[in-house]
C-alpha cells in the first residue's frame, strides 16, 4: 500500500523546471505538483526552501512572524463504534471488545467530564471530542445505548456533551463526529467553535475496489467527504481537514486531493487548518503489514501542500508521528503542530505518545520559532466573529483569546460559564422604519462594506455560474409539444416542456394562450387577490445569500429587529384595514433564539386572534429547529400550538443544488427544504410554494423545480398555491459582482407563469404572479399568461425594495383590482387557503381600500 507514481520517477528537467516555476511563485498545476512529490535529495530541500518562505511570508502578513502553534486539549473518544470498516484504523471497535474491557458503548456523560476537568485543571482549553460515525446504524447496542439515555441519535448526544463541557469546565468543543450534512452543521454549530474531518484522499478506487483501505465504509466515499467540507463552509463553520498520505494513493492521486483542499479553501473561506499525516501501520488491522510512510514523503507532501495551499493556510504535521524529525517538518512549511495533551492519549494513535509540550518548544526554538498557544478555533476565525462563531459560544472564546491575536491567553485558566440565548433578543433597534423610508429615503447604499468577504470568492463563483449567464438553446418540435399541451399538459415529456421553456413570438403567444385556457377551466376567470400585511421582523442575518440585498449586519446603517410589541401593532393596523394575513418573515438572526418564532406568532394571535399567521420559511423552520435542539416535526408542531397556521414556500430559488450553491451560499439544501415542507403538510400545516428564476439558472432547472414541486403536491396536497418570483437584480450582490443575469426576460416571465400553468395542472390550481417585481403592467400580462392570482395587498415591502424593485411596498384593493380589469377579468378577495372571505372583512377592506392611513412611528430612544 506504499504510494508510487503512475509511472517512473520523473525527469530531471521536469523537476527541474516544477522547481523553478515553485522558486518563482508561479501557480502550480497538478501535473507539476505530482512531480515534486517525488523530490528527493538536493531537490527535496529546494523543494523545503521555497514552501518555507511561502510560510513565512503568510506569517508575518497574519501578524505573527516566528511563531508556530499548538493547542493544548484533551482527547474524548465519544464512542469507538463505527458502521465504517477502514483497514488501518484501530480505534474503531466492536461492542463485544467493549463489554469485556468494561466500558459502556459511549462514555458516559461523568466520565466526559472527568477528563475534561482534569484538563482544564491543567490549563488545557480544547475538548477534542472523536468518534465513529454513526454507530447505530450498524450496531443494535448503540442503539440501545441511546435509546436508554433519552437521545435521538448520536449527534443529540454530542450536542448534549458539548454543552456540559462548555458550561461546567470551560473547555471549547472540538468536534470529530465523521460524515455531517447540512442539517447537522446547524445542530452542532451553536455548541462547538470549530469541527473537523479529515478527507484523506479524493482517490475513489481506494473505496470503491475491493481491498482497498476504504472498501466497505460508506461515509469514505471521495465526494461525501468532500460535500461535508463544502456544507461546513457554507455554514460558516471553522472547519478542520487534511490528508491521511501513504494509504495506496497515488502521486497524482496524492496531488489532486490537495487541489480538491484547495478548490474548497477558496470558494468557502472555512478551512482553518490542513493536517498533513502520514500511514503508520498498526497491529491487528488489515493494513498491518503495510510500510509506514518514508519521512521524504512526508516532508515533500507538506512542502507541495504549503505551495499548492498558499501563505495564508495553517499547515499542521502530527508531531506524535514523526520521531522527532520536528526541524524538518518545519523547514517544510509547516506552521502549526496540532493538539497535544498532558492528559489523554492519542487514541486513535495510542502506540504514539505525544511530545512534552516543554520539548515541543524547545525543538520549535532550535528551528527559529516561538511556540505559541491557540484555541481549537484559529485566531482568524476568532477576530472574525460573526458569522462563524455563534453568539451563544462568544462569551466562552473570549473567556480565553487574547483579542489582538486571537491566540490563546497565555493567563487564561478555563472555567464553565453558561451556554444561553442572548439576553433581550427583541430589543427594537435599527431603522425600523424602513418599511416607509425605503419608498422616501431608500437604501443607505447599494452593498455592504463586507461585500468582498462575506459571500466567498467572486472569481470561483464566476467560473460556476458561467453556463447560467446565457442559457443555452433547446431545439425541439414546439409545434407537436404546443398540441400536446393543448390537448392533455400532463402528457408533455421532459424534452416537449424544455421546448416549451423555450419558446419565442408566435409559439410563445401560442403557449400563453394555451396556458390561459387551461386557467379558466381550472379556477374560473376569478382574479384572486388577499388583503394582507408583510411584516419583517428583522433584516439583520448572516447566511451570506449571495442574491439577497435584504440581509444586514446588526451594525449596517439600514439594519433593523422590531420588538414584539411592534410586530403586534402592525397585525392590529392591519386587522382594522380588512386583512385577513399576515405574513412574516426575517433574517436569521443570530441573536434570536429558536423560540422566537413561537413568541412572534402568539404575540400576533394574542393581539387579533381572529387573523391568519402565515409566517417562517423553511430556512427559518430549520433554524429555530436547530436552535432548540428539537426535530423539525416537533418544531413545527409548538409553532402550530403558538398560533402558526401555515408557511411560505420561500427559500426555495431553485430546488437545484447545482444552482443553489452559487445563489445562497448558506441557505439549506433543496431535499432538505423539500423534508421541512413535506412534514408540515403532513402536521396540516399547509404552505405556497415559489420559484426565483433569472440569475444563473437555466431552463432545464425550472423544469425540474416544477416537476419536484408537482411530485411532492401529488403525495402531500398541502401547497396552497405557487408564486413566481422574477429575479430582482439591481442591488443584489450576486448581480454586482458580476456573476448573475440582469433578471428575466419578459419572455421568460411569460413562458414560465404559463409552463407553471401547465406543469403543475390539475394539482396546483393557483398560480400567483408578483405585482412588487413586474410592476402592474407586467402583472397583467401574467394574467393573460396563465397567472388568475395576485397576491396581497402587503401594505409593506422591503426585500424586494431592497433589492432594487421599483413598483412600490403596497397596492390598495382599487389599485388590484385595476389590475385584474387591465386584464379583462373579474376580481375578488380571498382568503390565504383560498376561502370567501366574511361579509365583515370585506367591509373593513372596503372601507379602506385596503391600505394603511398611517404608518407606524418610527422609534426614537
Amino acid at each position: 500500500m506504499t504510494s508510487t507514481g503512475t509511472g517512473s520517477r520523473p525527469t530531471d528537467n521536469a523537476m527541474r523546471r516544477a522547481l523553478k516555476r515553485a522558486g518563482d511563485g508561479v501557480a502550480l498545476d497538478v501535473t507539476e505538483a505530482a512531480v515534486l512529490l517525488r523530490a528527493r535529495g538536493a531537490d527535496l530541500d529546494r523543494l523545503a526552501a521555497h514552501a518555507a518562505r511561502v510560510r513565512d511570508a503568510g506569517l508575518a502578513a497574519a501578524g505573527r512572524p516566528g511563531v508556530i502553534t499548538y493547542s493544548k486539549s484533551v482527547f474524548v473518544p465519544l464512542t469507538r463504534l463505527c458502521r465504517d470498516t477502514c483497514h488501518y484504523c484501530t480505534f474503531a471497535t466492536v461492542p463485544g471488545k467493549l463489554r469485556r474491557a468494561g466500558h459502556g458503548m459511549f462514555l458516559s456523560m461523568d466520565e466526559v467530564l472527568d477528563i475534561a476537568r482534569e484538563g482544564a485543571a491543567l490549563g488545557c482549553k480544547e475538548a477534542l471530542i472523536t468518534l465513529g460515525d454513526k454507530p447505530e446504524d450498524r450496531w443494535p447496542e448503540a442503539r440501545e445505548w441511546l435509546d436508554a439515555h433519552g437521545y435521538d441519535d448520536t449527534l443529540a448526544y454530542v450536542r448534549a456533551v458539548s454543552i456540559r463541557v462548555l458550561e461546567e469546565t470551560g473547555l471549547l468543543p472540538h468536534l470529530n463526529p465523521g460524515v455531517l450534512s447540512w442539517t447537522d452543521f446547524q445542530r452542532l454549530k451553536p455548541v462547538a467553535p470549530s469541527m473537523g474531518m479529515m478527507l484523506e484522499t479524493t482517490a475513489e478506487r481506494l473505496w470503491s475496489e475491493p481491498g482497498g483501505p476504504h472498501y466497505g465504509s460508506p461515509d469514505k466515499e471521495p465526494a461525501v467527504r468532500l460535500r461535508v467540507l463544502e456544507d461546513a463552509g457554507r455554514s460558516s463553520v471553522p472547519f478542520t481537514s487534511g490528508l491521511l498520505i501513504g494509504i495506496g494513493e497515488t502521486y497524482e492521486e496524492r496531488a489532486e486531493s490537495l487541489f480538491a483542499l484547495r478548490r474548497v479553501a477558496r470558494a468557502y473561506h472555512g478551512l482553518q487548518e490542513l493536517i498533513i499525516q502520514n500511514f503508520r501501520a498498526k497491529p491487528d488491522t488489515a493494513m498491518r503489514a503495510a510500510p509506514d510512510v518514508e519521512l521524504d514523503d512526508l516532508v515533500a507532501t507538506v512542502a507541495v501542500a504549503r505551495l499548492v495551499l498558499g501563505p495564508s493556510a495553517c499547515l499542521q504535521a502530527p508531531p506524535n508521528l514523526v520521531d522527532e524529525a520536528y526541524g524538518r517538518l518545519i523547514g517544510a512549511g509547516i506552521d502549526d503542530w496540532g493538539g497535544v495533551s498532558p492528559v489523554t492519549i492519542d487514541h486513535v494513535n495510542p502506540e504514539r505518545p505525544w511530545p512534552r509540550i516543554e520539548e515541543l518548544a524547545e525543538r520549535s526554538a532550535a528551528a527559529g520559532f516561538e511556540l505559541r498557544e491557540r484555541l481549537c478555533v484559529y485566531p482568524e476565525f476568532v477576530r472574525r466573529g460573526e458569522p462563524w462563531l455563534d453568539p451563544r459560544l462568544l462569551p466562552h472564546v473570549r473567556a480565553l483569546a487574547d483579542p489582538e491575536t486571537g491566540l490563546a491567553r497565555p493567563d487564561a485558566m478555563p472555567r464553565g460559564l453558561p451556554w444561553q440565548e442572548p439576553d433581550e433578543a427583541f430589543t427594537a433597534t435599527g431603522r425600523t422604519d424602513l418599511h416607509r423610508t425605503i419608498d422616501t429615503t431608500g437604501r443607505t447604499g447599494d452593498r455592504r462594506d463586507d461585500f468582498d468577504a462575506v459571500y466567498g470568492d467572486w472569481d470561483a463563483l464566476r467560473e460556476a455560474a458561467a453556463p447560467g449567464l446565457v442559457p443555452q438553446r433547446v431545439d425541439g418540435d414546439v409545434r407537436e409539444a404546443l398540441r400536446v399541451a393543448a390537448d392533455d399538459p400532463t402528457r408533455l415529456t421532459d424534452g416537449q416542456a424544455l421546448a416549451l421553456l423555450h419558446a419565442e413570438g408566435p409559439a410563445l403567444d401560442a403557449l400563453c394562450g394555451i396556458a390561459d385556457d387551461v386557467r379558466k377551466a381550472a379556477v374560473g376567470d376569478d382574479v384572486t387577490y388577499i388583503v394582507t400585511r408583510n411584516i419583517n421582523f428583522t433584516n439583520v442575518c448572516y447566511t451570506g445569500c449571495r442574491f439577497c440585498a435584504f440581509a444586514q449586519r446588526r451594525t449596517d446603517a439600514d439594519a433593523y429587529t422590531l420588538s414584539l410589541e411592534q410586530v403586534a401593532d402592525r397585525a392590529a393596523q392591519a386587522w382594522d384595514v380588512g386583512a385577513v394575513e399576515v405574513c412574516m418573515q426575517g433574517g436569521i438572526h443570530p441573536d434570536l433564539p429558536g423560540t422566537a418564532y413561537f413568541d412572534i406568532a402568539r404575540a400576533v394571535k394574542e393581539r387579533v386572534p381572529g387573523i391568519h399567521v402565515h409566517a417562517f420559511s423553511p430556512m427559518e423552520i430549520v433554524n429555530g429547529a436547530t436552535r432548540t435542539g428539537m426535530s423539525v416535526r416537533d418544531w413545527l408542531t409548538a409553532a402550530k400550538e403558538a398560533g402558526l397556521d401555515s408557511i411560505p414556500g420561500t427559500a426555495a430559488e431553485i430546488l437545484d443544488d447545482e444552482v443553489r450553491w452559487v445563489l445562497t451560499k448558506g441557505k439549506l439544501p433543496a431535499a432538505t427544504w423539500i423534508d421541512v415542507v413535506r412534514t408540515a403538510h403532513e402536521l396540516g400545516i399547509r404552505s405556497s410554494s415559489t420559484m426565483m428564476y433569472g440569475h444563473v439558472d437555466q431552463p432545464r432547472h425550472w423544469l425540474g423545480h416544477l416537476r419536484t414541486l408537482a411530485r411532492l403536491q401529488q403525495e402531500t396536497g398541502g401547497f396552497t398555491e405557487f408564486v413566481t418570483l422574477p429575479f430582482v437584480h439591481t442591488n443584489a450582490p450576486v448581480y454586482l459582482a458580476g456573476v448573475a443575469r440582469p433578471g428575466p426576460t419578459v419572455r421568460d416571465n411569460r413562458a414560465v407563469t404559463a409552463m407553471a400553468r401547465l406543469l403543475l395542472h390539475p394539482h396546483i390550481p393557483n398560480i400567483q404572479t408578483s405585482w412588487v417585481k413586474l410592476g402592474a403592467q407586467g402583472a397583467a400580462e401574467m394574467l393573460r399568461s396563465g397567472a388568475n392570482d395576485l397576491g396581497g395587498t402587503l401594505m409593506e415591502e422591503t426585500i424586494s425594495r431592497m433589492a432594487g424593485s421599483g413598483w412600490g411596498s403596497y397596492k390598495s384593493v382599487r389599485d388590484l383590482v385595476a389590475i385584474a380589469e387591465a386584464a379583462g377579468r373579474p376580481a375578488r378577495p380571498r382568503t390565504t387557503l383560498y376561502g370567501e372571505v366574511s361579509e365583515e372583512r370585506r367591509a373593513a377592506a372596503e372601507a379602506s381600500d385596503g391600505h394603511l392611513p398611517e404608518l407606524l412611528p418610527v422609534l426614537t430612544d
